[in-house]
């Protein structure tokens, strides 16, 4: 096992996971409920954690599937956002996983910047299979190394995801390790 993958399990066995504030960040809230809403459909929340963001879009009739590798905090997501389906497993194997889209909206809270270099390209793969023609991805990544490495530039976002989707964003976020909100538009196929 990875040794992030070790750091996941380890920080939601003991409860310190600053990633997870139990509050959905106002970039999703905006897409969800501000002046140029999605209508609500099919969502897909790429590491989704303990459910947070699950529960806010059931909450506003979102059809939400959650994938996470850590058992521990899609039991805790389980409780929070009953109405979603909710899978464990690698967000690089969606296909393996049984999670075929079409999805309308996608959210990444910090999970593809976690991902192993040699794994990005099989999660943009992945992430464009499931993507419906003209679906929104939300990316919220480090741009300067972080915690263990972590970092996701943005030349990195538009080479990965550059022939599968079109950058229609890119949103400076807190300066602390260069935080950068990515709104991606899936092209048409």
């Amino acid at each position: 096992m990875a040794w992030h993958r070790i750091l996941f399990q380890l920080s939601y066995l003991v409860g310190m996971k600053p990633w997870d504030s139990g509050v959905s960040p106002p970039e999703l809230i905006e897409w969800v409920e501000g002046p140029a809403a999605l209508p609500p459909g099919r969502a897909l929340d790429i590491g989704c954690g303990t459910g947070t963001n699950c529960k806010y879009l059931l909450d506003h009739k979102w059809e939400v599937t959650g994938v996470d590798f850590v058992p521990r905090a899609l039991k805790a997501a389980k409780l929070k956002a009953p109405g979603a389906r909710l899978i464990a497993g690698d967000v690089t194997k969606l296909e393996e996983l049984g999670v075929s889209g079409p999805f309308d909206l996608m959210l990444d809270l910090g999970c593809f910047h976690s991902i192993p270099d040699s794994r990005r390209d099989a999660y943009a793969r992945e992430a464009a299979r499931v993507a419906a023609p003209g679906a929104t991805s939300l990316i919220f990544a480090f741009g300067e190394k972080g915690p263990g490495g972590i970092i996701a530039t943005e030349d990195e976002i538009r080479q990965r995801f550059g022939a599968q989707f079109d950058i229609a964003e890119v949103r400076p976020g807190r300066p602390y390790l260069k935080q950068t909100w990515y709104r991606l538009i899936r092209k048409p196929s």
